[in-house]
């Protein structure tokens, strides 16, 4: 257990309550298997919207045109290169926590929120293990849209998980422990 991760989530313990393990996501841009699709929409977004915009610009259009196309081309930007990059500050600044009562995710870039879930009322837990042991564990029934929007952030729709994380079946099986207890 890291002291500095450790030392994080201390303030947001009970009175009866003692850290079992700490964990942070991989850090770094990281591709997902639903960028097999929308990294080439994305492309396809962004140098439609870029034609637009120049073409409002060069074609004498109404000015109301090229500034309707700046809009398309700042979401197209954001689709292409801003989601990889404002995914790997959110994990830069996610934290996990185990206790004895519960799993704690301390996640945000601008704000903090926490994510408190009683340990023993989880009625839905699985893991994804790569071969080198690290992966990601859901927590919760699976929201299906989860895999579409992988990487673009919507913290409000997505289903807890601990992501990317070291010895993925080694904190999976710690939970499961709990649980029986």
């Amino acid at each position: 257990m890291e002291f500095n991760t450790a030392h994080e989530l201390q303030e947001h313990l009970d009175h009866n309550e003692n850290l079992i393990w700490t964990g942070k996501p991989k850090k770094g841009i990281i591709f997902r298997p639903s960028d097999i699709f929308l990294i080439p929409f994305s492309i396809l977004w962004c140098s439609f919207a870029i034609f637009w915009f120049t073409t409002a610009l060069t074609s004498g259009a109404p000015f109301f045109f090229a500034l309707f196309g700046i809009v398309f081309v700042i979401l197209g930007l954001n689709f292409v290169f801003g989601r990889f990059i404002i995914d790997a500050k959110h994990r830069a600044n996610t934290i996990y926590g185990l206790t004895e009562h519960r799993v704690i995710i301390k996640s945000g870039i601008f704000t903090s929120s926490i994510k408190s879930l009683n340990i023993k009322t989880i009625s839905d837990i699985q893991y994804e293990e790569k071969i080198d042991g690290s992966g990601t564990i859901t927590i919760g029934p699976r929201n299906p849209m989860d895999n579409w929007g992988s990487g673009i952030n919507w913290e409000s729709r997505k289903t807890p998980s601990l992501e990317f994380i070291p010895d993925v079946r080694k904190v999976y099986n710690k939970i499961t422990e709990i649980q029986r207890s």
